[in-house]
């Protein structure tokens, strides 16, 4: 019952208007009706492959003059290169389970069309494209999950897009893609696992510039054990270890999602733990926003007070984005904005035509991020700043030892005249709604960008040098850069055969250098960070591999037999 009367407070929020702050806002918004038959008016993703943001509404019934009719459909605006929307329905067999907590998307059967998630309090279900978009076939387990946040994600490595769903009364549940597009559930990996659940919004991240894929839980209600919030690191070889404590993020806030995203453009990722203040249950402590700096050792510091973040709403939807394409990542928290000084402070705009909570992404071409719901888009006005918006797309198809087609857990790097910036390629963030999977930079005033990078699940890497700015760049895996062995006389390894372990020795600097092994077939199969210049390969099979060492001044790349 408290989790429904929540859900109702939360619907309230999102019509609340907020007090005039008196500053100028440095972007304001418009608004236009769209047809959107919801009530689920939840998305903002490509859904037919052309890399345009479309509007995602579910529907499960419709009243007319007190009669009910469940009618079970997804209804789409598909935003057309000319400008404006064709909205099409879609109608599909009753969903078992229907988004009334989360929605999440991504293409886990890479056929070019974006497949669904609904999370519900009951279950999971999956709506799957065909091949021309045209129809969905629902799939739904019979397995009781109280979902909140759901992702899209490789959680294994393998280059099969999974599922993951947050519980909130059990462990967290994962549906591991076999490769043959078939979704198998799993009541645990080991993330998320405390028994009796108290998990809320999961948000995949590079938190330690590995290149791999760690993630974030937040946690929220029962005792402090229950709402520490949680972080795990990705070991590289398809495992995690929580290790949230040691980073200084085993929180007890009252927190439904969080904001991650590099507020200081250091070259990390930082994270805004936003607090839903759930003060209705007198056995639990409220506490308030945090602001925590990643260090870039593995730990975070608390540097909340003065950051300006105190003031803004509480509630259940913490995004990041540069709205202003000032360069600098702001957040969207609960009606308001947070718009980011560049420098790990911020200031509040709470007078803005915003919803309370909504889906997020660029619903008219125009390089900057608008917003979505109840039937209702809010348009950016824009201003005189430049932009890039970058889709990665997997090379699923055409190899094995490639990404899931989303791209989804890349990191995208740019670097401009001011500095560097990145972004990771994540589905479902925040707690309810689905985001662009497309990538959004703001670049100010600079009117160049020197290169786009991209990190690719895989291991790939690729580099675009000089793109053109205000425009959009569709980035195909693995166009750029291979895994030939480069000419490297200042680099060497020994003994070459191995056994157990492999010595680097090199007049290159190796601080903050990650390397990763790649098999003869070009599969990553160890990835981390490089420490006392070894690498201990004894759980490798016998065969050839590839050595690649990465940092922010070179890549080298050394072949080696392990025996």
């Amino acid at each position: 019952m408290k989790k429904q009367i929540l859900f109702l407070a939360s619907l309230l929020a999102s019509f609340a208007t907020h007090a005039q702050s008196g500053n100028t806002p440095p972007i304001t918004f418009s608004t236009e009706y769209v047809t959107a038959n919801g009530p689920y008016d939840l998305g903002v993703v490509d859904m037919n492959g052309d890399f345009l943001d479309d509007t995602v509404s579910i529907n499960a019934e419709t009243t007319v003059d007190g009669v009910t009719t469940p009618d079970h459909y997804i209804n789409i605006n598909y935003q057309l290169a000319s400008g404006g929307f064709n909205n099409v329905t879609i109608y599909t067999s009753e969903a078992d389970f229907l988004p009334t907590w989360s929605l999440s998307a991504g293409d886990w059967d890479a056929n070019g069309y974006n497949d669904l998630m609904y999370g519900s309090s009951n279950g999971v279900t999956f709506m799957q494209a065909n091949d021309d978009g045209t129809a969905f076939t629902e799939i739904s387990g019979s397995e009781s999950v109280f979902s909140q946040r759901g992702n899209f994600v490789d959680i294994n490595n393998d280059g099969h897009l999974d599922a993951f769903m947050c519980h909130d009364l059990a462990p967290s549940v994962s549906y591991i893609n076999d490769g043959d597009n078939n979704l198998i559930y799993e009541n645990t990996n080991g993330l998320g696992d405390f028994s009796t659940g108290g998990n809320y919004a999961s948000v995949w991240i590079d938190y330690d510039n590995d290149y791999d894929i760690d993630m974030f839980m937040a946690k929220c209600g029962g005792s402090d054990a229950r709402r520490t919030n949680q972080l795990y690191q990705n070991n590289g070889d398809g495992t995690y270890t929580e290790v949230g404590a040691a980073a200084g993020l085993a929180d007890i806030i009252q927190t439904w999602s969080a904001a991650w995203g590099d507020f200081d453009n250091d070259g990390d990722m930082d994270a805004y733990v936003g607090s839903s203040q759930n003060d209705t249950d007198p056995e639990i402590t409220v506490n308030d926003h945090k602001l925590m700096m990643n260090n870039g050792d593995g730990t975070f510091t608390d540097v909340t007070s003065g950051s300006g973040v105190a003031e803004a709403a509480f509630g259940h939807e913490n995004v990041p984005g540069d709205f202003d394409n000032d360069g600098n990542l702001d957040i969207y928290t609960n009606g308001d904005i947070l718009f980011g000084n560049g420098d790990m402070t911020f200031t509040l705009m709470d007078n803005l035509t915003i919803p309370g909570s909504g889906a997020i992404g660029d619903l008219n071409n125009d390089g900057f991020l608008d917003f979505f719901r109840f039937n209702t888009i809010y348009y950016n006005d824009t201003n005189d700043n430049n932009w890039l918006k970058i889709i990665t797309v997997g090379n699923i198809h055409e190899s094995e030892d490639s990404s899931n087609r989303n791209g989804i857990g890349s990191r995208v790097e740019i670097s401009t005249p001011s500095g560097t910036q990145i972004r990771d390629v994540r589905s479902g963030e925040g707690f309810k709604y689905m985001h662009t999977l497309n990538t959004h930079f703001g670049l100010g005033s600079d009117t160049t960008v020197n290169y786009v990078r991209i990190y690719w699940p895989s291991g790939a890497i690729d580099e675009i040098l000089n793109p053109s700015i205000n425009g959009s760049l569709v980035i195909q895996e693995s166009e750029t850069l291979s895994l030939e062995d480069s000419i490297v006389d200042n680099l060497i390894i020994y003994p070459n055969p191995t056994k157990d372990m492999l010595y680097l020795s090199s007049s290159l600097e190796l601080e903050n250098t990650v390397y990763t092994v790649f098999d003869i077939q070009g599969k990553r199969v160890l990835n981390a960070k490089l420490t006392n210049n070894s690498i201990d390969v004894s759980t490798l099979s016998n065969g050839n591999y590839v050595l690649r060492l990465v940092n922010n001044t070179f890549i080298k790349t050394k072949k080696f037999i392990k025996q």
